[in-house]
């Protein structure tokens, strides 16, 4: 029989389906509150509905320890203070909250944030995730941002001062008109504030938002000159002390790299609460809907099949610069033959400076990340 200490604390991640207003850029199912005279209606009823779920999967977990909570969105904050709080309150009444949990809340980098911060510090989240884009003034206008870059800096420092040591911040790449320079100025923005994480994300225009409506498109960067940015930024976080361990993810050191975003990266089991939020729990695959009232009246997370196995491990943990070991492989399944295939599959890759190959491992290069799907789809078929 399992023993509980033999199974892995649990992930949860809460998702927070408010915003002042919807980025033109965004594909994250939030809704705008701005004018509208339900939304605190709608959040009383989404943090009770939160707490109600956590009792629901609880029921069904093998484990009631978890080591990371992750609150992203939409804007977490604006659920306010006092209902992070009794959400915070419910998941350690419920679970038990490992001492050195790491509990993440994304976060709009404005000056407003500033007289909250000790009141969040204080509900547990001890990791926070700002939503930077850019340090340059001109492209967070173009990204419909609120916030200018000094108002950033000033809610770092505040973070800092309230006493936060783990602070991320989000660098889009493969903007419109973006140049080097800009991307370099971004980067020694994030390092002359010492924060311990930077997320970098190539822009990508999802059908259906006003950047695809307006067709932005057309004066973003081609496929070249997004990869020449690419690899420029990584280069230039290099030489800013930033280690990549992910696709799109850099840590100044080990103990900062997001623990919970490891999880989805490592097939370990996490519950999503929220709509459109996925899981991984039990060995299924699940998500809620997108759409709040069916959260909030109740509607059941959809079964999306079963998840860990080896194809789904090698997929994810490709993302990471750790890659992966064929004995990890074996452990879930593979054949040798599928190894052996595997390894012949890479050996040219490798020869192109794709890939790794060393010591029974395997992991993607900066030029293998670029294009990740694609080697991942050599090497499964």
């Amino acid at each position: 029989m399992e023993k509980l200490k033999d199974i892995p604390p649990l992930g949860i991640y809460i998702h927070v389906p408010f915003c002042v207003s919807k980025c033109p850029y965004c594909d994250f199912y939030s809704i705008g509150c701005a004018g509208r005279s339900d939304t605190r209606e709608y959040m009383d009823r989404y943090t009770d509905s939160v707490k109600r779920e956590l009792k629901t999967f609880l029921e069904k977990s093998r484990t009631n320890r978890v080591d990371t909570v992750y609150f992203g969105g939409g804007t977490p904050v604006l659920l306010t203070d006092k209902k992070i709080h009794a959400i915070t309150d419910e998941i350690y009444r419920l679970f038990s909250v490992e001492n050195n949990a790491e509990i993440t809340m994304e976060a709009n980098p404005h000056t407003a944030l500033s007289q909250q911060l000790s009141s969040y510090r204080s509900a547990g989240i001890n990791r926070l995730s700002f939503g930077l884009q850019s340090a340059n003034d001109d492209e967070l206008k173009l990204l419909g941002r609120l916030h200018s870059a000094h108002e950033a800096a000033q809610c770092v420092k505040a973070a800092q001062k309230a006493g936060f040591e783990n602070i991320s911040l989000d660098l889009m790449t493969a903007l419109p008109y973006q140049t080097e320079e800009k991307l370099l100025n971004s980067v020694k923005f994030c390092s002359e504030l010492n924060v311990q994480h930077i997320s970098a994300y190539i822009l990508k225009v999802e059908e259906g938002t006003p950047f695809y409506v307006n067709d932005v498109q057309a004066i973003c960067p081609d496929e070249d000159r997004q990869a020449q940015l690419y690899l420029y930024i990584v280069q230039a976080l290099k030489e800013h002390g930033y280690e990549q361990y992910e696709i799109s993810n850099f840590a100044s050191n080990k103990k900062y790299r997001a623990r919970h975003n490891v999880k989805y990266w490592n097939c370990d089991e996490y519950i999503g609460i929220g709509p459109s939020a996925h899981s991984f729990f039990n060995g299924r695959r699940m998500y809620y809907p997108r759409d709040l009232k069916l959260f909030i009246d109740g509607t059941s997370p959809t079964d999306d099949g079963e998840g860990g196995g080896w194809e789904e491990y090698l997929m994810l943990r490709l993302r990471l610069s750790d890659g992966l070991d064929f004995d990890a492989l074996r452990q879930l399944g593979a054949e040798q033959s599928d190894i052996d295939r595997i390894i012949k599959k890479a050996q040219p890759m490798q020869k192109a400076g794709f890939l790794k190959l060393e010591n029974d491992n395997i992991s993607l290069t900066p030029e293998g990340f670029l294009i990740s799907n694609s080697i991942i789809a050599e090497l499964l078929f």
